[in-house]
């Protein structure tokens, strides 16, 4: 490959115009992804553009993926190390690019080493203002969330990271549609109360308040991932809560021992089938603490609360702690909204929703959120 001479190096720290997407520190170099939908936008002149990045993992690899003006281009696997990424080469120079690069990958809370920072950019060209979407969106949830079977065969069972994603999630094709920028909080297997095994420690809200809570070790913690999220630096016009499938599957587990202290925990079914009334009470007060968590953090944004791309068995539970709510706060800035359940036409890999079943859900989220946002 013949190599451009006329590239220069814009570290990040000194560069103007760019934004960076997902929850971050201001002004911290290199820059870390920290989350899936977390990246870095720039627009561009000039007939090239490189990204250097520095990878770090130890089970886990990350993925990414590109956009160039909107269109999906690339999605690779990381491997570990400093290393440079074309996003563009051999385009006509005084065009103005607009280029994305996203983590594909949800914040590995079994991976305390994963991570990617970015350095700088390379170009020939230089750097314009990147303008503001009309609206924002944080979208909270699981695997679903996470994108976790958007790609892969539907035989496919593994669980790895190459079978998850944005660029095929539903979170991503709403934003789009509504000139939306976004932000991700999701782990797979979690869930409001429980994880999908019964793990108490396994639940959204009590990471939600931290910058990225979902994972920990000494570089996170270095990284800022533990400190509080400053909520005021990127108010959501709406906020989209996909939970409770996983506190469902608990149900149907056997109970869970937290190995640091001996807690035993289960969320139990009576003999006919029937959720035990005094657990199901339990995840109902799980889902009101949320919803008080959520609106004391972001006091205008509107809350709709999804769920059902797999299987409804918690809606009568789940409404009923919104209803709750809105009695006890006189809140209305809240609404539940099914969303269409995962057919043998639109599952992916790992039994998990595909890009079909995601396109579905947007469709109907989409719709609902063009009514209450306008």
């Amino acid at each position: 490959m013949t190599t451009n001479e006329n590239l220069k190096a814009f570290p990040l720290q000194d560069l103007t115009y760019y934004k960076l997407h997902g929850r971050h520190v201001p002004g911290q170099f290199p820059a870390p992804l920290l989350f899936n939908g977390s990246g870095i936008e720039v627009n561009a002149t000039g007939s090239e553009l490189w990204i250097d990045i520095e990878v770090e993992f130890d089970t886990h690899e990350p993925w990414i993926f590109t956009r160039l003006n909107d269109s999906f281009m690339s999605r690779q696997m990381l491997m570990p190390g400093k290393q440079s990424i074309c996003l563009f080469r051999g385009m006509s120079p005084e065009a103005v690019k607009n280029v994305k690069l996203f983590r594909e990958l949800q914040a590995m809370s079994e991976d305390d080493t994963c991570r990617i920072l970015i350095h700088a950019l390379r170009s020939d060209g230089f750097f314009l203002p990147v303008s503001d979407k009309k609206y924002k969106l944080e979208f909270i949830g699981d695997s679903i969330t996470s994108g976790e079977g958007t790609y892969g065969a539907t035989e496919d069972t593994d669980w790895l990271p190459m079978y998850m994603g944005v660029s095929r999630n539903y979170a991503l094709m709403v934003s789009d549609a509504l000139d939306a920028e976004f932000r991700l909080f999701s782990q797979g297997g979690w869930g409001v109360l429980s994880g999908w095994d019964n793990d108490p420690r396994h639940n959204i809200p009590c990471r939600y308040e931290k910058l990225c809570g979902l994972v920990s070790g000494t570089k996170n913690d270095e990284l800022g991932a533990s400190e509080p999220y400053d909520f005021d630096s990127w108010k959501p016009d709406a906020i989209i809560i996909n939970l409770g499938t996983n506190d469902a599957s608990a149900f149907n587990q056997p109970a869970f021992t937290v190995p640091e202290t001996g807690e035993i925990f289960k969320q139990r079914k009576e003999s006919d089938g029937s959720f035990n009334q005094d657990d199901l009470d339990r995840f109902k007060q799980a889902v009101l603490d949320f919803l008080m968590m959520v609106r004391r953090n972001n006091l205008s944004s509107h809350i709709v609360w999804v769920y059902g791309m797999l299987a409804y068995d918690l809606t009568l539970a789940i409404t009923d702690a919104m209803n709750n709510y809105k009695q006890i706060t006189g809140d209305n800035n809240v609404a539940f909204l099914h969303l269409p359940n995962t057919t043998a036409e639109t599952v992916g890999s790992h039994a998990h929703p595909g890009e079909l079943s995601h396109a579905r859900a947007a469709k109907v989220l989409t719709e609902y959120l063009e009514s209450v946002l306008v």
